[in-house]
């Protein structure tokens, strides 16, 4: 096990014979690291936290911290990390609160850019990338593929649907649809399908059309929302892509972003 001897280690932590600890690295009780995991240097982890396989940690990140919500009062909560996150400089992650679960998760192959900050009781899904600064409030979801950019922040509860965009500079107070590329100007819009990203994930192009078509429908037929998805179930052929779409938006109970 390649552990530094500047790096100060609870004997109750968990840590895997093949896991890197560099210089300076505190990790507390309750922390488990799995597998190939790398921490560079001057991380500080608490538990109870599970780190699992082939993760890097850049220095003077911290993970499973308390959380900053004023009404957590020292409650035991977990953070969970998936496997091949890159997680860059000064990156925070807290930990969870008994207001939302008691957990706090991040899942797998996700990109968290410098100073980003998840708080607590955040679900992070795969393969998301947040941008330098990002910032989640407290108890927000992002769904895998999604795109946060740099200096964005996410409003408490709000929830960023499945292969979304969103510009940077971005203040998001309601749920982000799947698919969908926002960006802020005065206000945040929701101008249509997140064309670039999908091409790129291979969709199929008569999906991606048919999703414009959607979010037209949605953003620019002066259509009120529920006149919309009428349309949407009515006019166009179905997908899965389009169920989900519609599904997100009719669970949303903070309104979805249109513009």
């Amino acid at each position: 096990m390649a552990i530094h001897p500047s790096a100060i280690i609870d004997p109750n932590a968990r840590i895997s014979e093949t896991a890197a600890i560099g210089p300076f690295c505190v990790i507390g009780a309750d922390v488990e690291i799995g597998p190939g995991t790398r921490l560079m240097a001057n991380i500080f982890c608490e538990g109870p936290t599970t780190i699992g396989a082939d993760n890097v940690f850049f220095p003077f990140s911290t993970v499973g911290v308390a959380s900053q919500d004023m009404k957590y009062k020292g409650e035991r909560a977990e953070t969970r990390i998936g496997d091949r996150n890159t997680i860059r400089e000064f990156v925070s992650i807290h930990r969870g609160t008994e207001a939302g679960g008691l957990l706090t998760t991040v899942g797998s192959d996700n990109l968290l850019q410098a100073h980003a900050h998840v708080a607590h009781d955040c679900a992070v899904g795969d393969h998301v990338v947040l941008g330098h600064a990002a910032t989640l409030g407290g108890h927000v979801t992002i769904q895998d593929w999604a795109w946060v950019g740099a200096y964005c922040g996410v409003h408490q509860f709000c929830r960023v649907g499945r292969h979304s965009f969103i510009g940077g500079y971005s203040v998001i107070v309601q749920d982000v649809m799947p698919y969908s590329t926002n960006v802020s100007e005065r206000e945040i819009r929701a101008y249509g399908a997140n064309r670039v990203g999908l091409e790129r994930r291979g969709f199929p192009n008569d999906t991606i059309e048919t999703l414009q078509t959607a979010f037209r429908l949605l953003t620019r037929a002066g259509l009120n929302t529920s006149q919309a998805v009428s349309k949407i179930r009515e006019e166009l052929p179905p997908s899965p892509e389009l169920d989900e779409l519609v599904d997100f938006i009719q669970s949303s109970t903070r309104g979805v972003i249109k513009g």
